[in-house]
């Protein structure tokens, strides 16, 4: 199980320190998601903001792109190094141009879905993805709840790529509970934020491990 937190949850002031702890509490990926306020109504970390991240971190990158134009800016967040960046299908742009721009960069490509997104236009990216991540929530802010019919989403994915050398991530709404029930439906990635930073994130990681172990 390979545990991504959400770094929408941290506290900026005190960024290199959250970094640190992250590292520190056993962390495998860190996941940066990237908006620009179009795709979804919020703003967060541009390519210089990434850059910087990545000289405090030795954690993977893992960078889920909300943009309108992901091809316009693949380039410029791959100069951080990162592990994986991922795409949204419905972003207005040429998604498979982008997923192949993302791997000739010797970057693991993701794609992604919003909840209401039907999971056949997946289909049509398998033979170029690395991953295919299931948003549980809207995206755009942290802190929502694990909406219903996630499951089954996540179900019907692990039966697509079943065989096949792709991650099943799930980011949104993740707790220990939410983590059993996305875990025993295929996912073997999980992004929590708000769960891992409210309170000791050692101990938060370590539960979501153990909720991982009773249930693979």
């Amino acid at each position: 199980m390979i545990i991504s937190p959400s770094l929408l949850s941290a506290d900026f002031g005190i960024l290199k320190q959250e970094l640190e702890e992250l590292s520190l509490a056993g962390a495998d990926w860190l996941h940066l998601d990237i908006m620009d306020g179009h795709f979804v109504p919020n703003i967060t970390f541009g390519p210089d903001q990434v850059k910087n991240i990545a000289k405090y971190t030795a954690l993977p990158l893992d960078v889920h792109l909300m943009l309108e134009k992901p091809s316009e800016y693949i380039e410029k967040f791959a100069q951080s190094n990162p592990y994986m960046i991922a795409v949204h299908h419905e972003s207005n742009d040429d998604i498979h141009k982008c997923l192949e721009m993302i791997r000739s960069l010797n970057i693991k490509a993701g794609i992604t879905i919003k909840p209401k997104t039907d999971t056949a236009v997946l289909e049509q990216y398998i033979d170029k993805i690395d991953m295919i991540m299931i948003m549980s929530v809207e995206p755009g802010f942290g802190g929502q709840s694990f909406m219903e019919g996630s499951v089954e989403r996540i179900q019907q994915v692990h039966k697509m790529i079943r065989g096949r050398n792709i991650h099943l991530q799930v980011d949104g709404g993740i707790t220990d509970q939410t983590a059993k029930a996305a875990i025993k439906a295929g996912a073997d990635v999980l992004v929590a934020g708000s769960y891992i930073f409210k309170g000791d994130k050692a101990q938060n990681i370590q539960k979501l491990r153990a909720t991982a172990a009773q249930t693979e």
